[in-house]
């Protein structure tokens, strides 16, 4: 980083960065990791050659200790992909099942915003599609911190609501499905794109943002034609403003198109396959006639749903990052 030319490919020089703080992530907890290892296992060799055991006790609460920190430290090694330290856009989308799927797509995205808030990181709301009666057929959400698409590419795929419907009058159980997708949010040196391959339409902003936000046809909308990629925007007052976002979206998605499409031929070539695809089912919530939310990839389940639905969703994140480490794989 101190030449002088590091900066010339800039796209490089942020993935060189984005290298080293993984590696510092990994080889500085392992280092203390490990000299604390050492010193409790000196202290134990000294207690029993002095036979001087009220140190034990001491020695128990360090190795409890060093049992929480190797578990972060193996959490974190499962976050080396290309782009998981980086923010992300999380969308959900309604699926089948009218008003009672797009109160699910508003439950869920109440719930993912109040994780990443726990977590310190800064929510966005850059698109948002209101249902006629209730909750959303469609929201995106920008999210900014460290590691973000490490931790919330977790929550890509279908998530599963069985519940007694609030708008249904006679009490009736209801399944919803709702698709929760992710991408990372990558540097525009990353993807060039031919303007010609692109269908770019405005309209009138349809969600929350101020009287002004609705007067003017603001909202952008982008096609890539070929691939059939969809991104709209409709967060700022500015056309050109959400252009520009709506453009970086796009680039997001893209380049997560071109990682599955090699990670898919790589699986093909090995022979492997994969149950856990980009828009399968994941996650199950039941609230009727019990109430369980059950990770269908990795068994994770707890009954505590008020809970998750508040954001609490750390257990299934953890979960999940183990599995990856012991070789699932997921979009």
């Amino acid at each position: 980083m101190a030449e002088a030319s590091f900066w010339e490919n800039r796209a490089r020089a942020r993935e060189q960065m984005r290298r080293a703080k993984f590696l510092k992530s990994v080889i500085e907890p392992q280092g203390e990791i490990l000299e604390r290892l050492d010193a409790a296992e000196e202290m134990l060799a000294l207690a029993a050659a002095e036979g001087d055991m009220s140190i034990l006790d001491d020695i128990a609460v360090e190795v409890k200790g060093l049992a929480a920190r190797t578990d972060a430290f193996e959490l974190a090694l499962a976050l080396n992909g290309k782009y998981d330290p980086l923010p992300a856009y999380l969308s959900v989308q309604a699926g089948a099942g009218g008003t009672e799927s797009c109160d699910w797509a508003a439950m869920l995205v109440r719930m993912y915003t109040r994780y990443a808030e726990n977590r310190g990181w800064k929510v966005r709301v850059v698109d948002l599609v209101p249902s006629e009666e209730a909750g959303y057929r469609s929201a995106m959400l920008h999210i900014e911190g460290d590691f973000v698409y490490g931790y919330m590419r977790s929550e890509i795929g279908v998530h599963r609501l069985v519940r007694i419907s609030p708008f249904d009058a006679n009490k009736r159980r209801h399944t919803s499905f709702t698709a929760v997708d992710v991408t990372p949010e990558v540097e525009d040196e990353e993807i060039e794109i031919d303007q010609k391959d692109l269908r770019i339409e405005t309209h009138r902003s349809s969600g929350a943002g101020g009287q002004y936000v609705n007067m003017t046809d603001s909202a952008v909308r982008i096609i890539h034609v070929p691939t059939g990629t969809v991104v709209n925007c409709q967060d700022e007052r500015s056309q050109h403003r959400n252009r520009d976002i709506a453009m970086k979206i796009l680039k997001s998605k893209l380049i997560a198109l071109k990682e599955e499409a090699r990670r898919k031929e790589l699986s093909s070539l090995s022979g492997e396959k994969n149950d856990i695809t980009w828009g399968s089912q994941i996650r199950s919530y039941v609230l009727q006639p019990y109430q369980l939310v059950k990770d269908l990839r990795t068994g994770c389940e707890t009954s505590q749903v008020d809970d998750v639905l508040n954001g609490q969703l750390e257990p299934f994140v953890r979960s999940f990052l183990r599995w990856r480490l012991r070789g699932g794989t997921v979009g």
